[in-house]
């Protein structure tokens, strides 16, 4: 890989963390896939020839969509995750996309050829910058002028479905903080005003920060739900404080909570808001006659 400044990231997406997301990629779609589509219409991705950047495109779902929506163009997927990018290859080459193509990289440092890309989209990937103005800086520059940068990213901690049912075990399991607007981590981003800070000082104009909701599938029935929130890297963090009763415990109210999300056909299906978030990099300045 080139440079990497977000070093913790990198040993976390290699790590555990990385090997649990590939594993479960299809779960993980399932939980986040509602929210691809306006994604994908909030970028404008839907001109035949678009060139479009996917930032922390993980096993690269939402990468192979945005290729599909440009057939004569092509779509890059950028990640950390080594274990992640493995996936990403493998299921674009099964699903015989050839305009698209995946690297291993840090965004917020990657030496992106200046103004290659229309669009830059991201599902719940852009949170985890150490300097997020700096990575926001770096893909705009990415962009060409006019380009649109598109993501989703958490809102609340309370508005996320799979957080609200961890957050249901608070009296059985030392729940405390899963992160704080500000600072690196899943809700880094989830202030509005963070975000349009950020966005703003990274030279960024036409920011938009627009509630979506999505219901996600956690689950083949609550049990099923109830082992997948737990081997999350959240769900395993609390685990881990806990002594084998305690865990037993947490495992039955969890399952529990989650049977009244159950659909008609016995899946655990929880709601999430999150945040859609749109941008423009400004358009080159006129150039006056005969300069």
């Amino acid at each position: 890989m080139p440079d990497i400044v977000n070093t913790e990231q990198a040993q976390a997406w290699n790590g555990p963390e990385g090997t649990h997301w590939a594993r479960n990629q299809d779960r993980w779609n399932a939980v986040n896939e509602g929210f691809d589509e306006p994604l994908l219409d909030a970028a404008a991705v839907t001109g035949t020839t678009h060139r479009v950047l996917d930032l922390g495109c993980g096993s690269g779902q939402t990468t192979r969509r945005a290729a599909l929506r440009a057939p004569r163009g092509n779509a890059l997927g950028i990640d950390l995750s080594g274990p992640m990018l493995a996936e990403a290859r493998a299921r674009a080459e099964r699903e015989g996309i050839a305009n698209v193509s995946f690297v291993q990289g840090d965004a917020q440092v990657y030496p992106f050829e200046p103004g290659a890309f229309d669009a830059a989209i991201s599902r719940f990937g852009v949170m985890f910058y150490a300097d997020p103005v700096a990575a926001f800086g770096n893909i705009r520059r990415a962009l060409r002028p006019g380009g649109r940068l598109a993501f989703v990213c958490p809102a609340d901690a309370a508005l996320n479905g799979g957080t609200a049912a961890l957050a249901s075990l608070r009296d059985i399991l030392p729940f405390g903080d899963l992160g704080r607007p500000g600072l690196p981590g899943m809700f880094s981003l989830a202030s509005r005003d963070r975000v349009h800070g950020v966005l703003t000082a990274a030279g960024f104009t036409a920011v938009t920060v627009e509630p979506a909701q999505a219901p996600g599938t956690w689950g083949r029935d609550a049990a099923d739900a109830a082992d997948f929130l737990l081997g999350t890297g959240p769900g395993r963090h609390l685990m881990r404080q806990a002594d084998a009763a305690t865990r037993e415990r947490a495992r039955h109210a969890l399952t529990e909570h989650l049977r009244s999300h159950r659909a008609e056909d016995g899946t655990v299906r929880l709601p999430s808001t999150s945040w859609l978030v749109t941008a423009v990099r400004p358009a080159a300045p006129a150039t006056a006659p005969g300069l």
